[in-house]
């Protein structure tokens, strides 16, 4: 029996942040001290984002609001509400991602309607409320109200694969299940003006996203490009546990982000595959370059740059996880299923398609799937992906900008 993801889709916020404009703002704050103004432009210039988005509207240059509680824009002030403050506008906004994803990808699952869904999961570590958002998403979408309901919840940036492999042990318990799993951060609620350079290199990578996907073993045609759900592992590194965390302040929800977590990853990845790769016979022997799709969760540039090395993978196979962070960040743990689409919807080629994927967070965790992509594009259809793609590899020439002092704090940039 086959588990299959049918169907992704994404949802972002409508307000859009400019990297070079945030990072004037954040270089602006009346509490930075010199050091941390140069620490706001080296961690913004290195980050390799250009556009995030955000459910704050207040975050933008472009007009002021009256009564500003996140950012003041006449006085180009970025302000403190409380941690209340902040999470009532999650239960707000996050419900609106975590539907809009789920009704997308819901419609995108031919041969699937919303009566045919038997298990909500929900996923998100940037607010709580109850009921909460699977609750939501199954008033929303009219969905039976005996679904079974699950929420993952404060797990961090790997978390969508403990959701899918959940998805995959309910469809291989039940082969008529349709699981509906949902991913959805708002990250930038978190944000704020701090000389830590933890704060600072988390204020310039995060942002607001979600995706969703149907997960099925239904014997149905494959329409559209979709994933069989093949193995997931799971690995604890043996040092780490300090280096990233994910913890509940007075202002906010805070983020550390050690300065040794690139190399911990640098140090455990190969050892971090091997459970993984070892449930296939077939990739026993081959270089990793030879696994043509890499879903590598982009939790900063530095750790896609560990990776590219480590693994000796090709440009061109970090191309979906650098795009994603290009264009819209670090959406914690909404961001490798961003990725996930974007091979999904890469035309056929003449390799294989198998994709490894990985994703790193708290503890220091490191979650890997298997899978493979079935029901690919044509090449004629993703001409287009295909040439937009080669301008859009990776690094610019601005990292090199970055001061040597400054590489040791810029290289925590990952979670």
């Amino acid at each position: 029996m086959t588990v299959i993801l049918r169907a992704l889709e994404t949802a972002v916020p409508d307000t859009i942040m400019v990297q070079p404009q945030v990072r004037d703002v954040f270089a602006a704050q009346p509490d930075l001290t010199r050091l941390g103004r140069r620490l706001v432009g080296a961690a913004f210039d290195s980050s390799g984002i250009e556009t995030r988005y955000t459910a704050l509207e207040e975050l933008t240059v472009e007009k002021a609001f009256d009564n500003p509680v996140f950012f003041d824009q006449k006085q180009m002030q970025i302000l403190t509400p409380s941690t209340k403050t902040r999470n009532e506008l999650y239960a707000q906004e996050g419900t609106k991602l975590f539907v809009e994803a789920a009704r997308k990808a819901l419609d995108a699952a031919a041969g699937i309607e919303a009566a045919d869904v038997t298990h909500v999961v929900t996923v998100s570590c940037t607010g709580f409320f109850a009921p909460g958002p699977d609750y939501k998403i199954v008033r929303a979408l009219d969905l039976d109200p005996a679904v079974q309901r699950y929420h993952l919840g404060f797990m961090g940036c790997y978390a969508a694969f403990p959701a899918l492999r959940a998805a995959k042990a309910f469809c291989d318990a039940d082969p008529d299940a349709v699981v509906l799993v949902v991913s959805a951060e708002l990250c930038s609620l978190h944000v704020r003006s701090s000389n830590n350079p933890d704060t600072i290199v988390g204020s310039s990578l995060f942002a607001d996203g979600a995706a969703a996907a149907i997960i099925s073993a239904r014997d149905l045609p494959v329409e559209a490009p979709a994933l069989t759900l093949d193995h997931f592992e799971t690995v604890l590194t043996p040092v780490g546990e300090e280096s990233m965390a994910w913890n509940i302040g007075d202002e906010g929800f805070e983020m550390v982000l050690g300065t040794y977590v690139p190399h911990i990853i640098d140090e455990h990845i190969i050892g971090a595959l091997e459970p993984l790769l070892a449930h296939d016979d077939s990739l026993q022997g081959l270089e990793y370059t030879d696994i043509e799709h890499w879903a590598i969760h982009p939790g900063g540039r530095s750790i896609l740059d560990k990776v590219e090395a480590k693994l000796g993978l090709t440009t061109e196979q970090l191309v979906p996880a650098r795009e994603t962070l290009r264009d819209y960040g670090n959406m914690s743990s909404a961001t490798v299923m961003f990725v996930l689409k974007n091979i999904m919807e890469q035309p056929a080629s003449d390799g294989n398609d198998r994709i490894c994927s990985m994703a790193f967070g708290p503890g220091l965790t490191v979650e890997t799937a298997l899978l493979t992509r079935i029901g690919a594009r044509s090449a004629e259809a993703g001409a287009e992906t295909t040439a937009n793609a080669s301008e859009k590899t990776g690094a610019t020439d601005d990292d090199a900008a970055v001061p040597a002092d400054l590489e040791p704090i810029l290289t925590n940039a990952g979670a």
